[in-house]
């Protein structure tokens, strides 16, 4: 197992504690994990697997001492361990499904970030994409399970927004839910892209640049563009599909949806698989993950989910349900899959902003269906006491929202997406969308985020 010495910032730590496994391979075992580890070599846990280091949460054993240096071959955590409810995870037995594409070796292992997982392992292996200012490479877990049997790569990368934390969590719970020897094809998980802006509990790299616009990257360019470079090389590329996890942003929620670009028929399977999930057409904003990985062949979509800065169970265990449904769908694992309530797929969306500065208070819930004329929240003088309502203007669905807070003339505060009659090749001609997930007014840096100016995304953007 690659282990890499380096401590994070202790704000960011305290946070989230009960994320820490997911950083072992960035941070500094805690006392209480050493303390942990020895009683499993002692013998007491000598059939009950690694330590647990929280709630659904276990820890691969650190190397003994002399042991060679390498990726971690033992087994992550069963289903039982992981996957409280005990639902069945595991691979048709029909051979369906493509073959890994991740180079795999003459023994069907997979080829990845120099390292080779053997057909029905799992391995942490660890993903330096940059060095920071002090000249220290950092080092970011990225968890694999490789099936027993070929199929599909599936993707997940979660915190290149490094304050959205709901993605972090579905990437733990899938990959630690997960057989190997019952798997087909393989999965790779990198649950925090941005390591650096998660240890500040930001959104942004330490240059106040926005991953998400650099993608696929240049490895000449800034040090926003390396990094988009190194990942989309080094792992991205391994992939057969893509599902970047991300939350709202800058204080705003939304409804778990899916990000497509409709008009690609691969996209378009692929945003089948996840069942009854309200699907967003969008093609995407240049330099944005989704639309590279696109671009470059890889059928990708965008999991939203959720408000930044905060855990939310619910949340997360609907982003799960629909990833075990898109494997099922794919033939990577046989899991029982109920039939839910059909979603709208929404082809526009708009953004209703607030007239005033003031207090805003919502009156309304994610989900939930308004028309015009409808109240949809109020901003009140703090000073004054005066109130003015903020009015929906179009008949459609709140699909994210501004938590209450205090906002500016002109703060986008609600998300509404409409529904339309009109078939998809009548309504979207040609490139482009109606449902915006820019903003009017977004800097998106030119040719890959080689322009000089720093990219401060509009408030709305949210992926």
């Amino acid at each position: 197992m690659l282990q890499v010495a380096c401590r994070p910032s202790r704000p960011a730590c305290a946070l989230l504690p009960g994320l820490a496994a997911l950083l072992l391979a960035a941070c500094d075992p805690s006392p209480a994990y050493r303390a942990l580890t020895a009683q499993d070599r002692s013998g007491e846990s000598a059939t009950a697997g690694p330590p647990a280091i929280g709630p659904g949460i276990v820890a691969p054993p650190l190397p003994a001492p002399g042991e060679p240096a390498g990726p971690d071959r033992a087994s992550l955590p069963t289903p039982s361990q992981a996957n409280p409810a005990g639902e069945e995870v595991s691979a048709p037995d029909a051979p369906q499904g493509a073959t890994a594409s991740a180079s795999p070796d003459d023994t069907g292992g997979l080829q990845l970030l120099g390292a080779i997982v053997a057909p029905g392992e799992s391995a942490r292996l660890t993903w330096a994409p940059s060095e920071v200012f002090e000249g220290i490479s950092t080092a970011t877990p990225v968890l694999v399970v490789n099936g027993a049997r070929p199929g599909p790569v599936l993707c997940l990368t979660a915190a290149i927004h490094g304050d959205e934390l709901n993605g972090i969590e579905m990437v733990r719970r899938v990959l630690h839910a997960l057989k190997p020897e019952k798997l087909r094809g393989a999965v790779i998980g990198v649950p925090i892209v941005n390591l650096q802006g998660f240890r500040r509990g930001s959104r942004y790299l330490p240059d106040r640049r926005d991953l998400n616009r650099y993608f696929p990257g240049n490895p000449s360019g800034s040090s926003a563009a390396r990094i988009a470079y190194s990942l989309f090389e080094d792992i991205v590329r391994h992939c057969d599909m893509l599902v970047d996890l991300h939350t709202g942003s800058f204080y705003r929620t939304n409804l778990p949806q899916l990000r497509a670009d409709l008009r690609n028929r691969r996209v378009r399977e692929l945003a089948e698989g996840f069942g009854g999930m309200v699907v967003l057409h969008h093609e995407g904003a240049a330099g944005t993950l989704r639309r590279a990985a696109v671009d470059a062949g890889i059928p990708a979509v965008t999991l939203e989910a959720g408000e930044p800065l905060r855990l939310q169970p619910a949340k997360v265990s609907e982003g799960v349900r629909g990833i075990f449904a898109l494997m099922t769908a794919k033939n990577m694992i046989r899991r029982l899959r109920l039939l839910g309530q059909p979603e709208p797929v929404y082809y526009e969306s708009t953004w209703i902003r607030a007239d005033h500065g003031g207090i805003l208070s919502g009156l309304v819930r994610l989900g939930q269906l308004v028309e015009p004329g409808d109240v949809l929240g109020t901003v009140t003088d703090p000073i004054t006491n005066e109130q003015n309502l903020i009015y929906a203007t179009r008949r459609g669905r709140v699909l994210g929202m501004a938590v209450n807070q205090v906002v500016m003339p002109g703060f986008a505060a609600f998300r509404i997406g409409i529904e339309t009659d009109a078939p998809l090749a009548e309504f979207l001609p040609g490139a482009g969308s109606t449902a915006s997930e820019s903003g009017d007014d977004a800097l998106v840096p030119e040719e890959n985020g080689e322009s000089d100016a720093t990219p401060l995304s509009d408030p709305e953007e949210t992926s």
